[in-house]
């Protein structure tokens, strides 16, 4: 399988780059310059000598040019994808309350959790393919459901709600194409954004959910929101 993932040098876009090259796809990772390119590198290296199942991508989710040069590059190169991850993301304001909420960490957070998902299918989901097989993979969270909503993380909590839907828009246009996609909340994860006290290593909910790429999984959930094991989650 080709495998697009983005933020693929760190956390759990990372680890899905790891687990899946280990598994013998080869892997599409976008990096944003040199830092993130040789984090990326050093990873594979450590990690059995992977270099060969990656092709690095220069690409930032909140640039659309960058985006669109991707896609040409692919058109190109006759590249078809099996599966478009969107995994990077950012997590920032949730120590401010509704009073001292700063609007442009609400902006900054849909660019990326949001318009930056958005753009990547924009571009890239004409080298998609149809049929059994074909999935795109939204990485979200529980802080994005309305029936658990929590009066706080407001400008993560609200660009997951809308990632979903944007889910669940996807799941209704390319039903009908043998296109999976889903929503996934991935677990309280051991990484940056997650902390040291969760329960959950990033590497075991990228292994599940490479699984979930590979349909291995069956998935009974009628709508796109899931957990990292294909468990259906409420919206």
């Amino acid at each position: 399988m080709n495998i697009f993932i983005t933020g693929g040098n760190r956390g759990l876009g990372l680890e899905l780059v790891l687990e899946g090259a280990r598994r013998g796809h080869h892997i599409f990772a976008t990096v944003r310059g040199e830092q993130a390119s040789a984090q990326l590198e050093q990873a594979l290296q450590e990690n059995g000598n992977l270099r060969s199942a990656v092709t690095f991508l220069q690409a930032d989710v909140r640039d659309e040019a960058s985006i669109k040069a991707i896609a040409d590059q692919l058109r190109q190169e006759g590249v078809k994808l099996d599966s478009i991850v969107n995994s990077a993301a950012v997590l920032i304001g949730r120590e401010n309350g509704i009073g001292s909420l700063n609007i442009s960490d609400v902006e900054l957070s849909f660019d990326i959790n949001l318009y930056g998902p958005l753009r990547v299918v924009k571009h890239l989901l004409p080298y998609l393919s149809e049929g059994e097989g074909g999935s795109i993979i939204n990485i979200s969270s529980e802080a994005g459901s309305i029936h658990r909503a929590y009066g706080g993380d407001y400008p993560y909590a609200l660009s997951k709600a809308a990632l979903n839907m944007f889910s669940q828009q996807l799941k209704q246009l390319l039903a009908n194409r043998g296109i999976d996609v889903w929503s996934i909340h991935p677990g309280w994860m051991r990484t940056d954004m997650g902390g040291s006290k969760a329960p959950l290593s990033p590497s075991e909910s990228a292994a599940a959910i490479v699984d979930i790429i590979e349909r291995k999984v069956k998935i009974d959930a009628a709508m796109s929101f899931i957990d990292y094991r294909g468990g259906a989650m409420e919206l």
